[in-house]
């Protein structure tokens, strides 16, 4: 089953100012492609975002623009099933770009992996991407797009090594999860079932 882990940095707090890209695609063995690039946003850089990620106006002054990059990027997204690491998030980066450029959705699936690892390790202190490099033993460089997209697809190969299943629709059953969608109109986000606390315990 292959998937594609996602992840963007912006340039200041506008959702359509995204200044890098990194792309996993993997399946439940192992990283299959990558591809990272910086992105001109064509706006200002907020100082708050560069000290998250160290990404600066003029390390952006060559990049592409998304609207450039994004016949490249439409090509690894879709039609898949991809992930984020707060998908709320990466999620909103793309259609705000794409509105912004006046482009049209891709059709693809996308899951959160903040939502799966609460209902696959609940007992952590939280779900952030370090705490659960940590808890894996994953070395990485934490808000390097790349890095971090690595980290999700890592995350979500865990989760289903976890869960002892490479069947997507019994791992959804055993979380009790539904995935999100992106499609030409719109979108909906993943739901998240409630279920008892303990009923991590019934699926083992």
């Amino acid at each position: 089953m292959n998937f594609v882990s996602i992840d963007f940095e912006t340039a200041n707090e506008y959702r359509n100012s995204p200044c890098a890209i990194g792309v996993v695609v993997a399946n439940e063995v192992g990283i299959i492609d990558e591809f990272y690039s910086l992105i001109n946003p064509l706006m200002p850089f907020n100082s708050n975002n560069i000290y998250v990620h160290g990404i600066t106006e003029r390390d952006v002054e060559t990049a592409p623009t998304f609207a450039e990059i994004w016949p490249t990027l439409s090509k690894y997204l879709e039609n898949q099933l991809v992930i984020a690491h707060n998908a709320s998030f990466d999620m909103s980066v793309l259609r705000s770009s794409l509105d912004h450029s006046e482009l049209p959705y891709p059709e693809m699936d996308y899951l959160c992996t903040v939502k799966i690892a609460q209902k696959v390790w609940p007992l952590l202190e939280n779900h952030k991407l370090n705490t659960l490099a940590a808890h894996h033993g994953i070395t990485f460089e934490h808000h390097h797009a790349l890095e971090d997209a690595r980290v999700a697809a890592k995350v979500f190969m865990k989760a289903m090594e976890d869960y002892q299943t490479n069947t997507l629709d019994t791992f959804l059953e055993k979380c009790s999860m539904k995935m999100g969608r992106i499609y030409e109109h719109g979108y909906y986000p993943p739901k998240v079932n409630r279920t008892r606390k303990n009923s991590r315990i019934y699926f083992k």
